[in-house]
């Protein structure tokens, strides 16, 4: 399981970078995962397909 998070690269830094302006989910290293994304809700979609929440099994009485 990874944790990923979004982040915005603005065009000053998308031009550094070489990469296109947008929002990215990114692991904690800063490493980019997934984008470029049009907004912070695609990307934190995108983050969810990638990396679901854990299944929270019920226990059954008995």
């Amino acid at each position: 399981m990874q944790n990923l998070s979004p982040r915005h690269v603005m065009t000053e830094e998308s031009l550094r970078l070489g990469v296109e302006s947008g929002w990215y989910s990114t692991k904690v290293s800063g490493t980019f995962v997934s984008g470029p994304h049009s907004t912070e809700a695609d990307c934190l979609r995108r983050i969810l397909e990638i990396n679901p929440p854990p299944v929270v099994k019920k226990r059954v009485a008995g």
